[in-house]
C-alpha cells in the first residue's frame, strides 16, 4: 500500500526554482526529465517511506527527517520528508551539496 503524498509549500517553492533553473540554463526537456524523475522518486518513497537516511540534526524544527536522492540523472538533489501517519510528507527539495544543516531551516531562496 502507498502512502499519500503531500508537498508542503516550501517543497513547492525549491521544486519551481530547481525546475526553472533547468529551463533557463539546459531547456525545457531536461526540466520535464527533472520532474518524471522527481516524481518517480516521491513514487518510490510513498511505496517504501523507510528508503530514506534518517537525518540527525539539533535544530528541532528538523527532527524525523528523512533524506533521498531524486533517481538517475538528477541523483544531487535531495528529497526531505517525513512520514506522519500514512502521508509522506515532502519537506524540501535541494542540492545535497548546501550546507543542508543551516539551509533546511532557511525558505527557499534565502
Amino acid at each position: 500500500m502507498s502512502l499519500a503524498v503531500a508537498k508542503a509549500e516550501v517543497f513547492q517553492q525549491d521544486y519551481a526554482k530547481q525546475f526553472m533553473w533547468y529551463v533557463d540554463e539546459v531547456g525545457l526537456e531536461v526540466a520535464q526529465r527533472f520532474q518524471t524523475s522527481l516524481d518517480q522518486t516521491l513514487n518510490k518513497l510513498a511505496r517504501q517511506p523507510e528508503l530514506g537516511r534518517l537525518r540527525h540534526f539539533r535544530n528541532l524544527r528538523l527532527r524525523d527527517l528523512r533524506s533521498y536522492q531524486v533517481v538517475r540523472p538528477f541523483q544531487r538533489m535531495l528529497v526531505f520528508y517525513r512520514v506522519s501517519g500514512d502521508v509522506l510528507n515532502a519537506v524540501r527539495l535541494m542540492h545535497g551539496a548546501r550546507d543542508l544543516r543551516h539551509r533546511l531551516a532557511e525558505p527557499p531562496g534565502d
